[in-house]
């Protein structure tokens, strides 16, 4: 018999490889779980072509080291036979291993084929040598190495199906898992060589005539085949296990997006409440449950008291800041109700939407909501005190639709608010006509301007005691055509919530400008008109410009105009505010800073305000006597205005009695029904 010897660094290089194409097909076995479709498919072959290649070039690396003392070579034809049944039986395993579920007996017969192909290609590959006499192997070593190869086979799936998914430490399983499958393939190739027995003069038939593969060839074959499959199999898993985590991160931040956008959509900014959108769909289902189970619900429209003069003297973020601390105190009053819902509709405006057994259910939730809201909060070392006017609409009587109910609850709060504030009261039948007369009133107030319904009237306001002349104040009236004379207090609120006041102000201005040119070409001398301005048309942004146009239309001197602007007005925003009035008063009108004395001015402001006179708020001129309250502020605000060099003008003077009282106070002019009512411009010019 021929003696063969081995190269162990060759062995070595042999067990390498095998561990290495044991770790790429572990991690293939993971990518193709991973995947589905066509993309596992891929997987699949690529795997089983380097999971192939990794066990065949093992075996023919531990050919190679195996050295005869006669020349040795191997057949091409039936080298790449035995790679195809490394692939084929690759691809076999692979399958098994990715599948949802692996029983003992489908293990077995996988185990029983992937052994008997491994075998195969061995023998196969032995086969290429083309040994003349033939290769004589020995039984015994022969059954060994197929048991082994089938053992190792049934061991190799079940690792690979028990580390096929990716997590926390699977890598390092893997790494040992490979180092012991290397073991078991390398104990199956080593055995199956010790079955072959060569007899003495055998002669290789493959390295005869140059038509076999030389080993030296062949080692630099699947040597640099091997690694770059294998190599490059593993970077490619890699960088997809890499590129699907990122994906899934991906995948994770647009759905946690998502819900946050769903979330944005549903829910008030501020508060965190559910807004309009989300309340709607809550009444919804609450009408729905309604009608098949017979249940009763109520909705109960709560709106703020006196947030509004808040939010213009403290200004917008400190409203913000209030209205959280409300929607606080609202959410605990409503703790441990999850069929209830609180919603923000904008503004102060929330809706409770919540099931009751009776009426009575909703007045006594009104009642401690009430009471929750009528608490002072401190912020920044003020207290504020604001309460709230509650509307109830209940389901079945009230109405049958979420529209239907919001606008009932909606007219029953305004109903609250007409019988005094702080109060809840349900709805009536007869509150809608007020809401059906206030929006008639919007619609002819739109049609006011264009049909000419609106005109001034002017009211005399006399240097004190009784004259003469100082100037005038426009008052705006609304000749309507079926309620006749409508006062201010009944439509500037509606035009003010309409828009509407920005085109009336407007038209005001030019009327009152157009109507002093007029007196002074009749030879009337009155020395100024003064003009009311919202606080929506203090702040568009045109107003500068549409008060020059109307000076320069009808020739009046700025300075013959006047600009009365509520003290918290004034005092909302004040930086913004003060750089409004010096705009305004770089067009040479004066200011004058209407109501004073209810606000909340700051000295260090008032005196950069670029203002001209105090107009004292005719609140503190109606119960005016010597020696009381009022008196001491009327005083005290007169001292004020002497240290800022600005004129006071007190309003509201009514009777002979404040009209002296005010003028030894030290008043610089006086108006009021005792002076003059107003009039229109034709009669009052006859008492110019």
């Amino acid at each position: 018999m021929l003696v063969g010897s081995y190269n162990f660094v060759l062995v070595a290089v042999s067990y390498l490889i095998a561990a290495f194409a044991s770790y790429v097909a572990l991690d293939m076995a993971g990518r193709i779980t991973a995947t589905r479709g066509a993309v596992a498919h891929g997987w699949l072959a690529g795997g089983a072509i380097a999971m192939g290649f990794g066990i065949w070039s093992m075996h023919f690396v531990g050919m190679l080291a195996f050295k005869l003392p006669i020349p040795q070579g191997y057949d091409l034809a039936i080298t790449l036979y035995s790679l195809l049944i490394a692939i084929c039986s690759s691809a076999y395993a692979l399958n098994l291993a990715s599948g949802a579920h692996l029983p003992p007996s489908r293990l077995a017969v996988g185990a029983l084929i992937l052994g008997s192909g491994i075998a195969a290609m061995h023998y196969v590959g032995m086969a290429a040598m083309q040994m003349q006499p033939g290769i004589d192997y020995h039984a015994g070593w022969l059954l060994l190495s197929v048991v082994i190869a089938v053992a190792a086979a049934g061991a190799a799936l079940w690792i690979a199906f028990a580390l096929r998914s990716e997590g926390r430490g699977v890598p390092y399983a893997r790494l040992l898992a490979a180092a012991v499958m290397g073991v078991a393939v390398v104990g199956m190739h080593y055995t199956g060589m010790a079955a072959a027995r060569f007899p003495e003069g055998s002669i290789c038939g493959a390295a005869l005539g140059g038509s076999g593969i030389s080993p030296t060839w062949l080692a630099s074959l699947v040597g640099a085949t091997t690694f770059a499959i294998l190599g490059l199999a593993l970077v490619t898993s890699i960088l997809d296990r890499r590129l699907q985590e990122r994906t899934a991160q991906l995948g994770e931040s647009l759905q946690k997006a998502n819900q946050e956008l769903t979330y944005l959509a549903l829910h008030d900014t501020l508060t965190k409440l559910p807004n309009r959108l989300l309340l709607r769909d809550r009444m919804e289902n609450a009408i729905r449950r309604a009608v098949r189970h017979g249940r009763r619900f109520a909705v109960l429209f709560i709106d703020l008291d006196g947030f509004k003069a808040i939010n213009d003297v403290y200004g917008h973020a400190t409203g913000d800041r209030l209205l959280l601390q409300i929607a606080r105190r609202l959410s605990e009053v409503l703790d441990g109700d999850a069929d209830d819902t609180l919603a923000r509709l904008g503004g102060d405006e929330f809706v409770v939407l919540m099931e009751i057994a009776a009426p009575d259910d909703a007045a006594s939730l009104a009642e401690r909501l009430m009471e929750a809201v009528a608490q002072p909060v401190a912020l920044d070392r003020v207290e504020l005190h604001v309460t709230t006017s509650i509307g109830i609409a209940i389901f079945g009587p009230d109405g049958t639709s979420e529209r239907e109910l919001l606008a009932n609850a909606d007219a029953a709060m305004y109903s609250a608010k007409d019988q005094g504030r702080n109060a809840y009261c349900f709805f009536e039948p007869s509150m809608n006509q007020g809401a059906h007369q206030q929006l008639a009133m919007i619609q002819d107030l739109r049609r006011a301007l264009s049909l000419d319904q609106f005109s001034l009237h002017y009211q005399p306001k006399m240097i004190a005691p009784a004259g003469p002349l100082e100037g005038v104040e426009a008052l705006l009236r609304w000749h309507h055509p079926e309620h006749g004379m409508v006062m201010p207090d009944r439509f500037i609120p509606l035009a003010e919530k309409t828009g509407l006041i920005i085109e009336i102000g407007r038209w005001v201005i030019n009327e009152a400008c157009r109507q002093l040119m007029a007196w002074r070409e009749a030879g009337h001398n009155v020395p100024s008109v003064s003009v009311n301005l919202s606080p929506a048309q203090f702040r568009s942004p045109g107003l500068p410009a549409k008060i020059e146009d109307a000076l320069a239309r009808h020739g009046v001197p700025a300075s013959s105009l006047v600009l009365e602007i509520t003290e918290s007005t004034a005092m909302h925003d004040p930086d913004t505010s003060l750089a409004i009035l010096q705009r305004l008063s770089s067009l040479g009108v004066r200011i004058s800073i209407d109501d004073f004395g209810t606000g909340y001015s700051s000295l260090l402001y008032l005196k950069r305000l670029p203002a001209s006179e105090l107009k004292i708020d005719r609140a503190f001129v109606r119960d005016l006597v010597p020696d009381g309250e009022d008196a001491a502020i009327v005083s005290a605000i007169i001292a004020l205005g002497r240290t800022l060099n600005l004129a006071v003008i007190a309003e509201g003077v009514e009777t002979e009695s404040q009209q002296r009282l005010l003028t030894e106070l030290g008043c610089t002019s006086l108006q009021g029904y005792h002076l003059g009512r107003p009039v229109a411009a034709d009669e009052a010019a006859t008492r110019f």
